[in-house]
């Protein structure tokens, strides 16, 4: 039901903190248990090591072309085996083919404009989803944290939480603030989980990326648009750059290619074997 669109560019039941420094990994540390006096026990959250070489599969899942260590695919998907895992949840924005269910269930966690209509995403047809509001923000935290919950189920290594850049395409209606917070909240539920959770896109938010809780980045085109160096200094190369021109292509694998995970990708990100498949790498 929540299949991804191929895109280029329960409850919170503790407090999480982080123990230590982010490296290779970092041990998460959850309230207390079931059982009253023991807590639970600590859960590893285990970001990506620098540099791994990556796949962009959250149009459609196969098997990881030779040498790839880490692959990104939708929370609908299995996770390859013997590769570093990255789940896809659009955590910002709605799948367009799940409007419905939104419009059903949670109409006003939909942003709305002074009319009363829907404020959408016209570049992906994406509904924007409404994180005005604490009491906003932590339902729709609640929701987007069961997806996370199912990503951690299914056995993946960490989360790619789509569209923290939902302020710029609302209209005025949500500010930086406003998906910072919300960003707060969901890395908290992938930390609990025992899942890396990955800024993607956003890259003026980068410097203030560990504050947030994310463990490395997920950057779409950042050769292209010369801001690499934004996302590596944030978090110490742990970056996955999708490229779409192979003119960005050209000028990551240049500059960045020795540091940061490169990929070139086909526009549509569709399965190998399909019409338009296409991926190099540096």
């Amino acid at each position: 039901m929540f299949q991804r669109v191929p895109r280029a560019l329960r409850r919170l039941t503790a407090v999480v903190v982080l123990c230590g420094t982010l490296g290779a990994a970092v041990t998460g540390c959850t309230g207390s248990g079931g059982s009253g006096d023991e807590p639970d026990p600590p859960r590893v959250v285990r970001a990506p090591e620098p540099g791994l070489a990556f796949d962009y599969q959250i149009g459609g899942p196969y098997r990881p072309p030779a040498g790839v260590r880490a692959v990104s695919r939708d929370r609908t998907s299995e996770p390859a085996k013997g590769v570093y895992n990255i789940c896809y949840v659009n955590a910002f924005q709605a799948q367009p083919e799940t409007d419905d269910w939104w419009h059903e269930h949670h109409p006003d966690l939909v942003l709305r404009d002074a009319d009363g209509d829907p404020v959408v995403d016209r570049d992906w047809d994406e509904l924007v989803l409404d994180i005005s509001t604490p009491g906003k923000r932590g339902r729709l935290a609640r929701i987007v944290g069961e997806w996370i919950d199912g990503c951690a189920k299914a056995g993946f290594d960490a989360v790619e939480a789509d569209n923290l850049d939902s302020h710029e395409r609302s209209e005025g209606l949500l500010t930086a603030a406003d998906n910072v917070a919300f960003a707060k909240l969901i890395a908290a539920r992938a930390h609990a989980a025992g899942l890396a959770i990955g800024q993607k896109n956003a890259a003026e938010l980068a410097d203030r990326g560990r504050r947030i809780g994310f463990d490395f980045a997920v950057a779409e085109e950042c050769g292209q648009y010369d801001e690499c160096d934004v996302y590596a200094d944030a978090y110490d190369d742990r970056v996955f750059d999708i490229e779409y021109r192979r003119d960005g292509f050209d000028a990551a694998c240049e500059d960045w290619g020795d540091r940061v995970s490169v990929v070139l990708r086909d526009l549509d990100v569709v399965a190998r074997g399909e019409s338009g498949y296409r991926r190099r790498t540096c």
